[in-house]
């Protein structure tokens, strides 16, 4: 799902360039003009996902599925740049030749004459019609006559520059604004479990339960002493009830005590503190389930215990997954600087561990991704001005993403934290030729140069965001949470990009720098100067004014 919004992207600007070109002109050249119109931005916007899903694929990201993820990207981002480099590149050639020798693109067939076709029935002309029967020769620029291109430049142009809707626009983003800003404020760096399951799964059921009537308990945590210990000794009975104050335990150790306490018994040197154990305690019934507990080891005819466990539950609030979180974080360094050897582990803790940098991990790689992103077009771009528009214009797109997500009960889990990083590279795709062409633009008002930057790539844009869009419907028919997480995603990223790229940017483009005047000064001095040379021959040969 995520290479195909690149790859499409890809095709539907090479195809709108191809479109642009004049079709008298020989198709050798047509392809020549729609590669140096396209590949540039193309190639890249494509070294812009491989530089960030680079990043994701290198040893600085901690999580095995993303950096395996990442990986397969970046192979799939360099088959798809060279597959569109040549062969469809082939394939426009291709085309080309069958538009030049007026044969049928589908079947590969002449195209019968007009007078050919009027005589044949109304479904014979509709399937062997090329467009241009009508004409003594094709058109120059067909394209203009495409029905997204048409609408874009007749109906839609006007209305997004018209003077009473850019207050509606404004008010619109802010509105946006508020509501991502308020939803980065709810970011959770923890994750419900019950996302990563099947929706209609039994563990579900048992999730749902356990946190509507056990919430108030964190998850069993397993204590393992993995040491041989002086258990008879006072100082070491101090420490282990030092370790585990605070929590509600399940543990042979103070069972023993108490039994000891109760029978009235001494203990105080390991072969009565082991013989007891082993002749007496475990063999009553009510003790006999701690044997799994506890790991014997026999030196001649001396008994010691080398490991032991027991079970820790704390009480928490409401939002046990960050408690659980944070009970995890400083039980963990206790391990390393305690004088008893221990590990504590639950299986919830491999979800915990990647949870604990949900939040962290996609801004890092966002805002290296951003920052890379500025230093590539820096030397790609003549204008400064259009770094300056693309890096608003993703920084906006991202934390909307972000913040809407979060609204949308979607969790910071790993098909998230992709889906971030895939959409700081979706807006640039599609935000980085509509900014450039505005800003390279030469015409006199900024309202003109974004219609003409919105006619020259709107059509690609609105082609392959709806295309990437309706591919997405099937995923609401898998039953599962994380699909349902991914599903939302991709919806927002590609939402959010529309909206930038055909409602916000027009708007806000014809607010704000880069102005057009000086281009408006160059064109009048180059007019003027012409009519000056065009006087003076007049004035010089007043008899041959025919020459001028």
């Amino acid at each position: 799902f995520l290479i195909s919004g690149h790859g499409t992207k890809g095709v539907f600007e090479l195809l709108s360039g191809w479109r642009r070109t004049r079709e008298n002109l020989p198709f050798k050249d047509r392809v020549a003009d729609a590669y140096s119109d396209v590949m540039v931005s193309y190639t890249m916007t494509s070294s812009l996902y491989f530089i960030a899903f680079g990043m994701g694929a290198s040893p600085f990201t901690n999580i095995e599925a993303v950096k395996v993820f990442c990986q397969n990207m970046c192979v799939s981002i360099l088959l798809n740049y060279f597959y569109i480099f040549s062969f469809f590149g082939s394939c426009l050639v291709f085309a080309g030749q069958l538009e030049q020798n007026r044969y049928h693109s589908i079947f590969c067939c002449k195209i019968p004459s007009a007078e050919y076709l009027d005589r044949k029935p109304v479904w014979f002309q509709t399937m062997m019609n090329d467009g241009h029967h009508h004409t003594s020769h094709h058109e120059t620029n067909p394209y203009q006559h495409h029905f997204i291109q048409h609408f874009l430049r007749e109906h839609y142009n006007e209305w997004i520059t018209n003077i009473y809707v850019k207050p509606f626009v404004v008010i619109l983003y802010l509105i946006y604004a508020s509501f991502s800003f308020m939803g980065c404020l709810q970011i959770n760096d923890g994750a419900n479990i019950i996302n990563l399951l099947a929706s209609e799964s039994p563990s579900v059921s048992y999730a749902l339960i356990q946190q509507k009537y056990f919430s108030n308990y964190s998850p069993v945590i397993g204590f393992y002493i993995y040491e041989p210990l002086e258990y008879w000794n006072g100082t070491v009975q101090e420490d282990l009830k030092t370790l585990s104050r605070g929590f509600n335990t399940v543990s042979w150790i103070e069972q023993y005590y108490q039994y000891l306490r109760v029978g009235n018994i001494t203990a105080a040197n390991k072969s009565d503190f082991i013989s007891i154990l082993q002749s007496s305690f475990l063999k009553k019934p009510e003790f006999q389930h701690f044997k799994n507990d506890i790991i014997f080891s026999k030196a001649g005819d001396e008994n010691s215990i080398i490991a032991s466990r027991l079970y820790l539950v704390a009480r928490t609030s409401e939002n046990t997954q960050r408690e659980a979180v944070e009970l995890l974080e400083k039980l963990r360094p206790l391990s390393l600087i305690q004088s008893i050897k221990f590990i504590v582990f639950n299986p919830t803790f491999v979800f915990m561990d990647h949870y604990g940098l949900s939040v962290t991990m996609p801004v890092l790689i966002s805002g290296f991704g951003i920052l890379l992103m500025l230093i590539l077009t820096f030397f790609l771009v003549i204008h400064p001005l259009g770094n300056f528009w693309l890096i608003l214009s993703v920084t906006s797109i991202e934390l909307g993403v972000l913040g809407l997500m979060t609204l949308w009960n979607v969790d910071m889990d790993c098909i998230s934290i992709l889906c971030l990083i895939y959409t700081l590279n979706f807006a640039i795709d599609h935000c980085a030729p509509l900014l450039y062409t505005f800003v390279l633009a030469t015409e006199h008002t900024r309202t003109q140069c974004i219609k003409n930057s919105l006619q020259e790539h709107g059509t690609a844009i609105l082609q392959n965001v709806s295309s990437f869009l309706i591919g997405l419907v099937p995923l609401l028919f898998v039953p599962s949470n994380l699909t349902f997480t991914l599903f939302k995603c991709l919806l927002l990223a590609g939402s959010c990009t529309l909206l930038h790229c055909f409602v916000i940017l027009p708007v806000f483009l014809t607010f704000f720098p880069p102005s057009k005047k000086h281009h408006k000064k160059k064109k009048r001095a180059k007019r003027k100067e012409r009519e000056e040379i065009e006087c003076i021959e007049i004035q010089e040969n007043p008899d041959h004014v025919t020459a001028v």
